[in-house]
């Protein structure tokens, strides 16, 4: 199985990037991060939306999209795990997680989503969300191999 990280903006260098790679080394699914630049615009609406194109243009075929946003459903690790586990039993071969820029996604534009989750009610850093997505690939891996890396 393939898993794809999808964000917005390009993040060079830090301790976000650090935190990424530590969880994306560990992986044994293949994982690719795609970071999309897009231009900015004054209106952040429009920001948003072409954001969003942008992503959606980006992001596999044939890929489950899952889609990161504040409104989204919250999940244990153990959930998120057996999703996962259920969409390969179903045939994916190619999972894509999708993170907005500061403005988030517009979900209007998004008709195929299999399913959008959140971190949680609070706001995180953008760059951030992609080593947390990374450390809980990692976990559900480890759930599936009943490995003790995650205790309930």
């Amino acid at each position: 199985m393939r898993v794809s990280i999808v964000a917005i903006g390009k993040n060079r260098q830090g301790v976000f990037k650090d935190l990424y790679q530590f969880y994306a080394t560990r992986i044994q699914w293949e994982i690719q991060l795609i970071e999309v630049d897009v231009r900015k615009t004054l209106d952040w609406k429009k920001q948003r939306l072409n954001e969003t194109r942008k992503l959606l243009s980006s992001v596999p075929k044939e890929s489950v999209m899952v889609i990161l946003d504040e409104s989204g459903k919250l999940l244990t690790s153990r959930a998120l795990s057996n999703w996962i586990n259920n969409q390969v039993d179903n045939g994916a071969k190619d999972i894509s997680f999708l993170i907005g820029g500061a403005h988030g996604l517009d979900l209007s534009v998004i008709r195929s989503r299999s399913l959008t989750i959140s971190l949680g009610r609070v706001t995180w850093p953008h760059l951030m969300i992609r080593g947390m997505i990374a450390e809980q690939l990692y976990r559900a891996q480890q759930i599936l191999k009943n490995h003790p890396y995650h205790r309930d």
